[in-house]
């Protein structure tokens, strides 16, 4: 997984944690809703990739 793809998962992530704060402060239900669905969708993404460098690890430690 590349520095990139972290980066962009993390700045998800952080927008997510944000607008979900701020439809807290503004008691925007809309807003709380979608800052959570785009936390979740930024950790699901970060999974799926650790799941694929894992899988990538298992081939190259029988390949040597």
């Amino acid at each position: 997984m590349s520095f990139t793809d972290k980066a962009k998962n993390k700045a998800q992530e952080m927008s997510g944690m944000a607008k979900e704060r701020i439809g807290d402060v503004t008691d925007n239900e809309r807003l709380r809703a979608e800052g959570a669905s785009e936390q979740s969708t930024a950790r699901a993404k970060q999974a799926g990739e650790n799941m694929k460098q894992a899988g990538r690890d298992v081939k190259d430690a029988f390949e040597k």
